[in-house]
């Protein structure tokens, strides 16, 4: 086999994983094929041969439909979904405009390396859904503890500049660096015991008051290290250096906010909170809860459902403290969220949308239900959750009113599916009662959902209200990034990573008269009751585990930054491994799409 093989793989991930020596092993199962431009390669059912990759030139891959889902070059793999699973082709591949090399794996041997190497294996696991093994502090390693920039000063510092230094960074010890590597380690008790208590003149270096070579450790080292280090050597505060470089530092404050943030104790302290203002100062910690989270590799439903059951929380308080106040409600209400809150999917940032549905013949008009929707609203922003850009809340009039002007428009919407209608539904079917009486959301729901899933026009205008967000898929391989303003060369996982999965499940639901209105859940229950394939509803659960793993990964890189978490991702930031398995999410969502578009949805 010729050396070239050798040499190209070991370029492509993960093979660039392997020694040499089975390296050359895995070249010599490769077969090279040339194919003119238009060739096809392999087409939609066909048993694959093993695993095509891409030596040079350009393929694009369509769906059953032949609308298309990606458009590859060289180094690219494809192929492995179907080969992986049945060894049915689930897609076609075609040559573009110029002759290509294709080089192809015999499946036995893409098996074998599977088995083989961890890695390998990793790179194949297109879902890489995170372990249900939680991550106690133990578990962590020291560079997850690490938050923000290190902060030193080099040594012939004055002792009063050091002082300023570490007051105006808010932080209670500063290394003590030489060219960036670290000499020493002073701290507030040492400004305390060897500058104050021993009148030492301010002017003189840090140096006279710093703790020289002080004990550390590396990034690698895990949490249980810094607490044996920690509690054997009676100190508050250990550098972290890598190849002697300063790289941060871990105090006992930074192990016990790690310990102490739960969301059941969030809960415990918005419950005993008396006003906004104390709850707010509660929802301030939401995002270094969802840091903590991410870091011991909770799975992405648990923490977006954990972080929802805060705002629940929140909301519930609210209504409750306020309801007290204003006295006996003139009729029975049911306060009901919609939107991430609704299917219990909220981030580390999130608008709120709202609505109140009142009791069949209400008055709308009566000033108590309007004052509980402007407290209550008021409130949720002060903690965080900020008004709907949309008007989307119960402090719009259209969307506080009783049970049978709901019905009304429910029925409304899915017998004139205007764009409006449309997207008003999209919305309101994702509803979920937060408190007062439930059973008022339930009768809603019951009539509207058999109503919705028996107008074939109505699910029509549905899937085509889906297909308006679009995974961003770009050509040759790459992402279609936003091309202008704040967010420039960024993907917003949000309108095209988790809306075009969410208004998928959605169609399920309606389709299979699904109750659920959480994303996962639906895709399960579709799954289960035939309305998408086993095969289509596993990768497409897959893809949305990705996506969704993948954007609370960023947010709380965000928050360890000290940064505000958005929606926003630049693919630069990934990994080739990231990003190859991010784009396959997207390619499977984008053949989702296809196939409900083409009313092929029950086929998935």
């Amino acid at each position: 086999m010729p050396d070239s093989i050798v040499d190209f793989i070991a370029t492509v991930h993960p093979y660039d994983s392997l020694q040499r020596d089975e390296l050359a092993r895995v070249a010599s199962f490769f077969s090279r094929r040339t194919f003119a431009p238009g060739d096809l390669i392999y087409q939609f059912g066909e048993r694959l041969p093993g695993l095509y990759l891409i030596e040079s030139g350009q393929v694009t891959v369509t769906d059953r439909n032949g609308d298309s889902v990606s458009q590859l070059g060289p180094r690219n793999s494809f192929g492995e979904r179907g080969l992986l699973r049945d060894g049915i082709a689930v897609t076609s591949a075609r040559v573009m405009d110029e002759p290509a090399v294709i080089l192809m794996l015999p499946r036995a041997e893409v098996t074998r390396l599977i088995a083989d190497h961890r890695t390998v294996a990793r790179f194949f696991d297109r879902g890489r859904v995170p372990s249900d093994r939680g991550g106690d502090l133990a578990r962590l390693k020291v560079g997850e503890l690490l938050s923000g920039k290190p902060v030193s000063c080099p040594p012939d510092t004055p002792i009063i500049e050091a002082a300023r230094q570490m007051r105006d960074a808010r932080v209670s010890s500063l290394g003590i660096t030489n060219g960036g590597r670290l000499i020493g380690l002073v701290t507030i008790r040492d400004m305390s015991n060897r500058v104050v208590a021993e009148g030492r003149d301010m002017r003189q270096p840090v140096s006279a008051v710093m703790t020289p070579d002080p004990v550390t450790l590396a990034p690698t080292a895990l949490g249980y290290d810094v607490l044996n280090v920690m509690l054997e050597r009676c100190i508050g505060h250990l550098p972290v250096v890598e190849d002697g470089r300063f790289v941060g530092m871990i105090s006992q404050t930074d192990l016990t906010r790690v310990q102490a943030i739960s969301a059941a104790g969030l809960i415990r302290q918005v419950a005993k909170a008396r006003d906004a203002a104390q709850m707010a100062a509660v929802t301030a910690r939401i995002p270094e809860l969802l840091a903590q989270l991410v870091l011991a590799r909770q799975r992405h439903e648990i923490i977006t459902r954990m972080i929802t059951d805060i705002a629940d929380a929140v909301t519930r308080r609210l209504l409750d403290l306020t309801a007290a106040d204003l006295g006996p409600a003139p009729a029975a209400w049911c306060w009901a969220a919609c939107g991430s809150q609704g299917r219990q999917e909220q981030t580390g940032v999130s608008d709120q949308d709202n609505c109140l549905i009142l009791a069949a013949g209400a008055d709308a008009r009566d000033p108590w239900f309007a004052e509980l929707a402007r407290r209550v609203s008021d409130g949720l922003h002060a903690c965080g959750y900020v008004h709907c850009p949309g008007d989307m809340m119960a402090t719009n009039p259209r969307w506080c009113q009783p049970l049978n002007i709901w019905q009304g428009y429910f029925c409304d919407w899915i017998t004139h599916p205007s764009p409006e209608a449309q997207m008003l539904a999209s919305v309101m079917f994702d509803l979920r009662a937060i408190g007062g009486d439930d059973a008022l959301l339930h009768d809603l729901q019951t009539g509207t959902l058999d109503a919705a899933s028996k107008n074939s026009i109505f699910i029509a205008h549905m899937i085509g209200n889906s297909l308006k967000h679009r995974p961003p898929l770009g050509l040759i391989g790459g992402f279609a990034t936003i091309r202008h303003g704040e967010h420039r060369h960024h993907i917003d996982m949000k309108h095209n990573g988790v809306v075009p999965v969410a208004d998928l499940a959605r169609v399920y639901a309606l389709q299979g008269r699904i109750a659920a209105v959480n994303t996962r859940a639906r895709l399960q229950d579709a799954e289960a009751r035939g309305v998408i394939s086993a095969t289509g509803g596993r990768d497409l659960i897959a893809a949305y585990d990705m996506i969704q793993t993948v954007r609370l990964e960023s947010q709380a890189h965000l928050v360890k930054a000290g940064r505000r978490p958005d929606n926003y991702l630049s693919p630069a930031d990934l990994s080739d491994f990231e990003r190859s398995h991010l784009r396959d999410a997207f390619v499977v969502v984008r053949g989702m799409q296809s196939a409900v578009g083409h009313g092929k949805g029950m086929l998935g």
